[in-house]
């Protein structure tokens, strides 16, 4: 099979389930932002130490995989019911959560603002938390026009405050503290 299909030549592309739109399209803008942050952190996850977080950060990619298919399709509804990939729940944010409860415990508190930086896996944590930003307000965007799934919102929202705190933790665990603004 050929990479490439020579469809969207024209400017447009698929969604799932069928039809057409431009690639400028808001849905398009939407997962493709979701896509970015998706390839940050496997950037993120690439950079020494590789193992640091890895596993999570790879269930956070796969939960990105999820959402970008719900997101690429105008029936956000039915599409989880045929997969079980899909299948997208409160459950993934209590798992951020509780990911953001037990890196927090291992550091000292926060106290004022910090500024993005540090050791270089901290630098590529706080870049994805500004593409995170990004692909929530891509999100909110097309949440305006039409529906999407109740849980996307909240879960790049808490997927930001992940990063953040897990920067933090990977300056914390090689030894440098945090640049206060």
């Amino acid at each position: 099979m050929r990479i490439y299909t020579k469809k969207g030549d024209s400017g447009t592309t698929s969604l799932l389930r069928g039809g057409r739109v431009k690639k400028d399209d808001i849905r398009v803008a939407a997962y493709g932002d979701v896509d970015e942050l998706c390839a940050t952190i496997g950037v993120a996850a690439s950079v020494d130490p590789p193992a640091f977080e890895h596993q999570l950060l790879e269930t956070i990619q796969r939960d990105l995989f999820a959402i970008g298919a719900m997101l690429a399709t105008a029936d956000c509804d039915t599409i989880a019911s045929d997969d079980n990939k899909l299948v997208f729940g409160k459950d993934h944010i209590l798992a951020l959560e509780g990911a953001i409860d037990a890196a927090t415990e291992r550091m000292l508190p926060l106290e004022k603002f910090v500024l993005p930086g540090g050791s270089e896996k901290a630098a590529m944590l706080h870049l994805a938390r500004t593409v995170c930003r990004r692909a929530e307000r891509s999100v909110v965007t097309l949440s305006s026009i039409d529906k999407i799934p109740p849980t996307v919102l909240p879960y790049l929202n808490r997927l930001s405050d992940l990063l953040f705190t897990l920067a933090r933790l990977a300056n914390y665990a090689a030894g440098i503290p945090d640049r206060e603004w």
